[in-house]
């Protein structure tokens, strides 16, 4: 039995994952003003980000068309699609209406689409997850039923230098968005289970913050031993090293991956932003 596994481009792909021929991505697209970025394998992180940094504008994301994701749903394979939280993007919806028009065209098979009810690492570590349970040999029942368990229990936290983005797009009040710029309090958020964005807390310091970060990791970090530690970072490798090295001095994690955010993440993240996904 084969298998294919589709992601939208907020799914930040390791380059192990980048070259597996069983995965597919489909990108979402940025605009800033008059210029639109198509968040591909073209995508350029240093230029994105002075373009943001230049404009007085806000970023501006489109989620994929249905047709998009039809065309990667066509094969012999059963195909599993991984989305940004349906809570966040209209990209979950989008993967749907693509199965219907598939089933509709070109009749029934196996397409599972996955509301990952999280985003950029959190999408990494359940198509990481997928590859697992196809190489165990899986049947595709079986492969779903474990996929919504893990889905279930996966947990997305998040701290960012800038908070811009997400202020002008609603997700933070006008008074969280002054005190961060103004008295330097960078606010500690999480994935709710439903794919919303929650504040946990706050620290004076993006630091310290990454201290507190750490805390509410240890709190609720049931079975790590069995679990992988997703990092992706905003063009700030360092600090993304450092927190790993911060987390497993205190939680014993299975393994732990690291990634760059691609175009998506990167908008959302801002320069210098932090996810962790476990």
């Amino acid at each position: 039995m084969k298998y294919k596994i589709i992601v939208d481009s907020c799914t930040d792909l390791t380059q192990e994952m980048k070259n597996d021929q069983r995965i597919k991505s489909v990108p979402l697209t940025i605009q800033i003003g008059n210029k639109t970025i198509v968040d591909d394998e073209t995508f350029e992180q240093k230029e994105f980000l002075r373009l943001v940094n230049e404009s007085s504008e806000t970023p501006k994301t489109a989620c994929p068309s249905p047709d998009a994701y039809m065309q990667e749903m066509k094969g012999e394979e059963d195909v599993f699609v991984v989305t940004l939280s349906g809570n966040l993007s209209g990209s979950y919806n989008s993967a749907l209406i693509a199965k219907e028009m598939y089933i509709e065209q070109w009749g029934h098979k196996n397409i599972e689409v996955i509301n990952s009810c999280s985003a950029s690492i959190g999408q990494t570590l359940i198509a990481n997850k997928l590859i697992k349970l196809i190489d165990k040999g899986l049947e595709f029942n079986e492969i779903v039923e474990k996929i919504q368990e893990f889905r279930a229990n996966m947990k997305t936290k998040f701290v960012l230098q800038d908070v811009s983005t997400l202020a002008k797009n609603g997700r933070l009040t006008k008074i969280q968005s002054i005190l961060v710029s103004v008295l330097n309090i960078k606010p500690i958020l999480a994935g709710t289970k439903d794919g919303h964005i929650e504040k946990l807390g706050q620290a004076r310091g993006f630091q310290k913050a990454l201290k507190e970060l750490v805390k509410y990791i240890e709190a609720d970090a049931i079975n790590a031993k069995e679990k992988i530690l997703g990092i992706a970072h905003c063009n700030n490798y360092e600090k993304a090293m450092e927190l790993k090295d911060m987390i497993l001095e205190k939680i014993n994690f299975k393994d732990y991956l690291i990634v760059d955010t691609a175009g998506i993440s990167s908008t959302y993240a801002n320069n210098g932003g932090i996810i962790v996904s476990y």
